[in-house]
């Protein structure tokens, strides 16, 4: 007999009298002559319970079956007589898999998530993080379906990487643990130059968009920022679109229906899930979610955001002045006080963007653009990168930048240059804004901050 997913089993999928089941023991209750267990194996939230009539398991495993202890269950499928689910499993048949030594850290409930990620490797048998993973999965197969139905070609860019994206120059130096060099190498660098862990696979994006159209990618990024903040992590995972014949009207519009897509994805695939957050985590999320499905985005640009700042009245903890980055508090003011509904801010001062961003007519400003929504600020980063070569090598001389380290990314605007923009989404800060988690480390499996990566 093959094992049922207790998903499908408490959805009415499952057309069988007798079923076979594994799955991990949340509780157990016992009486003179039976004992309700009750069973989750991480597909859904909801546990199935086990009846175990006396005699079925003899009274030495029945004590081992405690919190935490892994079971096989055969048995009939029944319609339940309590209350919360449909279907109960009588069962015939009862094997202990493994059992749960006295010390199982999981036995109570309410755990803080502090406590949890102390715990990384068991914290997916909890309902908020078990709940957390399936969202995370099914966010991650939405991303994917948004731009394959749309032509988009995905793309895996570099880990290792010789560039520097943002010019922050906060990475992490890849070195060789052997002390090898390539045979050319210079410096005794392995691969013949400095390399980093990348920050961004936007720039080599940009080299196959130019010859595909309409690329993506979506992978592992890393900032080497010693932030402890709830919002910054080490390792996290980034989604970038990037768009040939493209301009900074057409890069907002999609990054806009991306984030439209993937909320509205979320309400239809993980509603069970999404229902112990709204319940249990944040109150107001169902609500903030639908809203952002109602509203259009408000488009306005980053001129007119700081006059409204300023009007504001509001005591900032960073003062707001025209020429300086907007603060989450002054993002989520706007989203959530004056607005109420998503904004997309573009037209940036060029001096606060990185070299790539295309400089607009007016020569002060860049076609960059930041999707923000109520209760995380900024989602979406992006822009309509500058294709024309001699704006470019200005640039890149303005932020002391080395054409001849970026010469391929040159090579692109010498060779049937053309228009194109693209943006970046943190997958985690999706996850944060989609789940109500107001930590980035309870959105990422194994969380990478500083001082912590003991998994």
């Amino acid at each position: 007999m093959d094992r049922a997913l207790i998903k499908r089993i408490l959805a009415g999928e499952v057309q069988a009298d007798e079923v076979l089941v594994c799955g991990w023991v949340r509780t157990k209750r016992q009486a003179k002559h039976f004992s309700f267990i009750q069973l989750n194996d991480g597909s859904c939230l909801t546990d199935i319970q086990i009846v175990v009539d006396a005699g079925v398991v003899s009274d030495e495993v029945l004590s081992a079956i405690t919190t935490g202890a892994s079971l096989q269950v055969t048995g009939k499928l029944v319609e339940s007589q309590g209350k919360g689910q449909s279907f109960e499993i009588q069962a015939s048949e009862v094997v202990l898999l493994g059992s749960a030594e006295a010390d199982y850290p999981l036995q109570k409930k309410g755990h803080s998530v502090e406590f949890l990620r102390e715990i990384a490797h068991l914290r997916p048998r909890t309902n908020l993080i078990g709940a957390l993973l399936r969202v995370r999965s099914k966010m991650a197969f939405a991303v994917h379906t948004f731009f394959q139905e749309r032509e988009f070609q995905y793309i895996h860019t570099p880990i290792i990487t010789g560039s520097d994206c943002e010019g922050a120059g906060e990475l992490f130096k890849v070195e060789s643990t052997s002390g090898n060099s390539s045979d050319s190498g210079e410096n005794n660098e392995f691969f013949g130059k400095p390399t980093y862990l990348t920050v961004s696979g936007q720039l080599e994006g940009e080299t196959m968009a130019c010859g595909l159209s309409n690329i993506y990618t979506f992978g592992p990024t890393f900032r080497a920022e010693n932030s402890n903040t709830s919002r910054h992590a080490n390792e996290f995972w980034m989604i970038e679109p990037e768009m040939a014949f493209c301009d900074l009207e057409m890069d907002m519009t999609t990054a806009e229906d991306f984030i439209k897509y993937l909320v509205q994805y979320a309400l239809e695939h993980c509603a069970e899930d999404l229902g112990f957050f709204n319940k249990f985590v944040d109150k107001q999320l169902f609500d903030r979610l639908e809203d952002l499905l109602k509203k259009p985005s408000h488009r306005l640009s980053y001129k007119e955001a700081i006059v409204i700042l300023k009007k504001s009245e509001k005591t900032f903890k960073y003062p707001i002045e025209y020429g300086v980055n907007l603060q989450s508090e002054h993002e989520r003011y706007l989203t959530e006080e004056y607005f109420k509904s998503p904004v997309t801010v573009y037209d940036y001062p060029k001096e606060i963007k990185p070299f790539y961003m295309r400089q607009n007519d007016d020569g002060k400003t860049v076609a960059a653009m930041d999707v923000l929504v109520p209760g995380i600020g900024e989602i979406i980063g992006g822009s309509q990168r500058e294709e024309r070569l001699d704006v470019l090598l200005k640039n890149m001389k303005k932020h002391n930048i080395d054409e001849k380290d970026y010469w391929w990314y040159v090579d692109l605007r010498k060779y049937g240059t053309v228009e194109h923009s693209g943006f970046g989404l943190g997958f985690e800060r999706l996850l944060m804004f989609v789940t109500g988690i107001s930590n980035i480390r309870d959105v990422i499996p194994f969380p990478r901050t500083p001082g912590s990566a003991e998994f």
